[in-house]
């Protein structure tokens, strides 16, 4: 991994439960990466060349941290930028519960457009799912998913098993479990709930 990335980054190990449900032994603290802008704007330039390779019209990015890279690497690229919103469907059992729908002032912008979708790290690949779901439903053509950072295979396989080149400055292992097939479960390992209903 390179040592730039890792410098804004910050890795906990543990126990933990995602946002998308699934449980792994790796969280990264991604609110340190925003503190400096001008040490990110090397990997926004890097992330970017790998978007241009692709002829995007508009990145796409969820809201938080994705958003914040996609609107850089979009000016980057001087093209347009939107986002999708975090929402809990109280509906939604099992994995991934959470939703990421465009706000409806955006919608007609996206309809026929070349779209990248981009978060800040894929590991499951919730937000970034829920963001391609929304999208597909808008209208636009996605060329591509990534992030500075992908985490294990999970999230990255989703989007290649359906054709969608997957973009990344770098990868690194991260094992994750369904909540009944957790070994941390079994050993006891406290759990950090990552999730909505946990609050974080």
């Amino acid at each position: 991994m390179q040592p730039d990335l890792m410098t804004l980054l910050s890795a906990r190990e543990g126990h933990f439960r995602y946002e998308s449900g699934y449980h792994g032994g790796l969280w990264m603290d991604l609110d340190p990466l925003y503190l400096q802008p001008a040490a990110l704007a090397p990997l926004i330039t890097r992330l970017g060349h790998q978007c241009a390779e692709h002829r995007p019209e508009m990145i796409c990015g969820p809201l938080t941290g994705g958003a914040f890279i996609a609107l850089s690497v979009a000016a980057e690229l001087g093209v347009e930028f939107c986002f999708t919103e975090r929402r809990v469907n109280p509906a939604q059992a099992g994995l991934y519960p959470v939703e990421y729908p465009l706000p409806a002032a955006m919608r007609r912008f996206v309809a026929g457009k070349r779209v990248i979708i981009l978060d800040d790290v894929i590991s499951a690949g919730s937000a970034v799912r829920g963001t391609l779901l929304e999208m597909r439903a808008a209208g636009p053509s996605i060329v591509a998913v990534g992030a500075l950072l992908v985490l294990g295979s999970t999230g990255a396989n989703f989007f290649r098993e359906q054709g969608i080149p997957v973009l990344a400055l770098d990868q690194r292992d991260n094992p994750m479990w369904t909540p009944d097939t957790c070994p941390l479960c079994a050993a006891g390992v406290p759990l950090e709930d990552h999730t909505p209903e946990g609050g974080a």
